[in-house]
C-alpha cells in the first residue's frame, strides 16, 4: 500500500492580497496544517512567498486502518489453507486421511479418455480456408 502522508507547497505572489488568497484556496481544500507568508524583495522588486503544509495521514492511523493483523505482502493465519487432513499416533506415527489416490473431484490431466474421439490431424490443402 502506497499512501500521501503529507505534502508541502510554495507558492510565488506579487502582491500580499495575492498571498492571502492563495492561503484561503488552501483552506477551503482542507488537510492545511500549517501556513507561512513571507514578503521578501529583490532587485526586480517586493514580492510575497507562501509556504503551505497539508497533512492527510499519519503511519500509525493507517496501520490501525487496516483490516488484517498481518504485514502487506504476508498471510493472515485466518487466510491460511488447511491442507491435507493427517493424524499423529502415540508412536509418533502420521496418517493422512486424503491421500492422492481418494481425493475427490481430481481429474489427471495427461490420462486420455477412451469415450472421447481421437481427432486426425488436417493438412493444409484440406483446410476450407
Amino acid at each position: 500500500m502506497k499512501k500521501l502522508l503529507n505534502q508541502k507547497e510554495q507558492w510565488y505572489a506579487d502582491t500580499l492580497p495575492e498571498a492571502k488568497e492563495i492561503v484561503n484556496e488552501a483552506q477551503e481544500k482542507g488537510n492545511l496544517t500549517s501556513q507561512k507568508i513571507t514578503g521578501k524583495s529583490n532587485k526586480f522588486g517586493p514580492y510575497n512567498l507562501v509556504d503551505l503544509t497539508f497533512s492527510y495521514e499519519t503511519p500509525r492511523n493507517l496501520m490501525e486502518e487496516r483490516e488484517d493483523g498481518a504485514p502487506e505482502g504476508q498471510m493472515d493465519m485466518d487466510d491460511m489453507h488447511e491442507g491435507v487432513p493427517y493424524t499423529v499416533d502415540s508412536g509418533g506415527g502420521v496418517t493422512m486421511e486424503n491421500t492422492d489416490e481418494e481425493l475427490q473431484g481430481f481429474e489427471d490431466p495427461f490420462e486420455e479418455k477412451e469415450d472421447e474421439e481421437k481427432k486426425e490431424d488436417v493438412t493444409d490443402e484440406e483446410l476450407p480456408y
